[in-house]
């Protein structure tokens, strides 16, 4: 009952790869392996990881980093080779010619992604190119792979019923509620931000929207990720409204709940793209599963889960002055802030967690074994 997981451009400690895929695998009583890049072998809360190496630069990882990530797959002699990334397509063909049970998980519309990136290093007619090239790429390897996993229901909109998995990146139930929590009512006047930080997730957005509540001089942005590019980061601290901005980096899973801990609303303002208006951002339910109200764009799926939950405000993201209004709302009407935060959190409890989707993952993999 050996099951590979395969990624080349995710760490090792991915939360959707490593945190729940692998360790709900092995807390079943599978024999897990992770091959993952980076040059260490170790085994963490049983999941064996195998470093793949570390790659110069992209054009070495599209090349030797498959082949190796390829041999040490195959090494393994795993049932079942679940891989993560579209450039591992080519190695699932592989193994699935070597007669192996092979499963893709998407974690994103990738195709939609890269047309609509603002990669100025590929010319405009190549990105299309490309994503029609990858989307038709995905479509051929899922007619011959033994099942696809995704992540979002427009995802699954893209694959054959019959082989389509959804498995949802709900949050895992408790895993960011913080030990110490302050009191909703104690709580500084912060905002909080996690994830990629980029102009597109709405970046200068949020900072316009702070500093517009400057004058209560308690406002604070709470900024908690990496810069996409990193120069975007030199730019951004130039802004007005920089000053209230404390910027926390990339932080532990412990740490992040913490900061959740201190702080009074999530926000999430990504730009309305196709990737990011039919996504499901993890940020969103992971606001909710520590008793936040969030303030979020008001695309439809998005604005469906808030309203139904009673979870918070959804708002148009690149009007600034509704941002402002939203914050603002929230931190005047205290008790109602409260409520909606326990809303969320009431959601993720009963309903909008990894507990539902790892059922689905578990039935999926006892289906191909059974065969």
């Amino acid at each position: 009952m050996k099951i590979i997981h395969l990624t080349t451009v995710h760490s090792p400690r991915d939360v959707r790869i490593f945190l729940k895929e692998c360790r709900t695998l092995a807390l079943a009583g599978y024999e897990v392996v992770l091959i993952a890049r980076g040059n260490k072998t170790e085994v963490v809360e049983g999941v064996k990881i195998v470093g793949s190496g570390l790659s110069r630069c992209r054009g070495d990882r599209m090349t030797r980093g498959l082949l190796r990530t390829f041999l040490l797959a195959y090494r393994e002699q795993g049932r079942i080779y679940h891989f993560h990334d579209p450039e591992l397509i080519p190695v699932g063909l592989l193994l699935k010619l070597a007669g192996k049970k092979v499963v893709y998980d998407v974690h994103e519309d990738f195709a939609a992604s890269l047309r609509e990136s603002d990669r100025e290093w590929l010319p405009p007619l190549l990105k299309w190119m490309t994503s029609y090239l990858i989307r038709l790429v995905e479509k051929m390897g899922v007619a011959v792979y033994d099942a696809a996993v995704v992540a979002t229901p427009k995802i699954s909109s893209l694959f054959p019923s019959a082989k389509t998995v959804l498995v949802q990146n709900y949050p895992l139930l408790g895993e960011l509620q913080s030990e110490r929590p302050v009191p909703y009512a104690q709580r500084p006047f912060n905002v909080i931000y996690a994830g990629g930080i980029s102009e597109r997730r709405g970046i200068r957005e949020m900072i316009s929207a702070i500093h517009a509540l400057r004058h209560n001089g308690k406002t604070k942005l709470l900024l908690a990720g990496e810069f996409s590019p990193p120069e975007l980061g030199e730019d951004i601290k130039n802004m007005p409204g920089w000053e209230q901005v404390e910027y926390l980096g990339l932080l532990s899973r412990g740490e992040l709940a913490a900061s959740l801990g201190r702080s009074r609303i999530g926000i999430a303002l990504l730009h309305p793209i196709e990737s990011y208006i039919y996504s499901q951002p993890i940020k969103l339910f992971e606001y909710m599963s520590a008793g936040i109200p969030v303030v979020v764009s008001d695309f439809p799926l998005w604005k469906d889960i808030v309203e139904k939950t009673g979870a918070g405000i959804v708002v148009d993201p690149l009007d600034k002055t509704a941002v402002s209004s939203a914050v603002k709302w929230l931190f005047d009407h205290e008790q109602e802030a409260e409520r909606m935060g326990k809303n969320g959190a009431s959601a993720v409890q009963h309903e909008m967690n990894w507990g539902t989707e790892a059922k689905k993952l578990l039935h999926l993999y006892k289906g191909l074994l059974d065969k």
